[in-house]
């Protein structure tokens, strides 16, 4: 049965910002099955990028992973494309209406996250095994505990917030990893290639964490005593 992670841009960003192209690839290599990138999730970490000289050798060096064949497309998987980008929209313009502060609707995810929810769903209803890599905590909150994500908004932008929740029922059902889980599997499968045992594994967690990875330091203790 063929498997799948679908790779949003925050979790290729963490690797990518901690240098941990290669083991990205020994993940890939240990995984038995297919990791994917939506073409919206590769324009955000490899075509815009790439023209940007902060940001071109991170692109590169992705671009690399792709050409190597560490990530696919969904037409390796014989996705269509059109499919994707009409369920890309659902998504999109649901999560995008869902909340409201001050009468004005909340933007909170873009076009690579909903991307890969389309992904996903789609995978699902063709029985492909598939769980959605992603750092950035709104999307993940959105589909697991969307009240708490209401919460969330409101202790920051210190108002009411208004909810669709009858919007909440299409993001559930999705399965996340985010980074930090990733490199723990890649710790005990013994594919990082340093050694000095737990204290690796603690710099490897925070390092993701300051980079990005959306991750408290109590989930972090728990993933330490896995």
């Amino acid at each position: 049965m063929v498997k799948a992670i679908i790779f949003d841009s925050s979790t290729i960003i963490s690797f990518a910002m901690n240098g941990l192209y290669d083991e990205l690839k020994s993940l890939k290599g240990a995984f038995d099955g297919k990791f994917v990138i939506t073409k919206d999730v590769k324009r955000e970490i490899i075509e815009r990028p790439i023209t940007i000289k902060r940001f071109e050798l991170e692109a590169l060096k992705i671009k690399q992973l792709l050409d190597e064949g560490v990530f696919v497309m969904p037409e390796d998987l014989g996705v269509n494309e059109m499919e994707i980008s009409e369920k890309t929209d659902k998504y999109l313009d649901t999560a995008n209406t869902t909340f409201m502060a001050r009468d004005e609707k909340m933007h909170i995810i873009d076009l690579g996250e909903a991307s890969c929810l389309a992904l996903s769903e789609i995978l699902t209803q063709a029985k492909v095994k598939n769980v959605i890599a992603i750092d950035e905590r709104t999307t993940r909150m959105l589909a697991e505990k969307p009240e708490n994500l209401r919460d969330l908004f409101q202790r920051k932008l210190h108002t009411r917030i208004n909810t669709k929740k009858e919007n909440f029922k299409i993001f559930k059902g999705f399965n996340f990893i985010r980074s930090t889980e990733l490199i723990y599997i890649a710790y005990k499968k013994g594919l990082i290639k340093i050694s000095d045992g737990a204290v690796v594994l603690d710099a490897l967690l925070y390092s993701l964490k300051f980079k990005g990875c959306s991750i408290s330091d109590a989930e972090i203790n728990e993933i330490k005593k896995l």
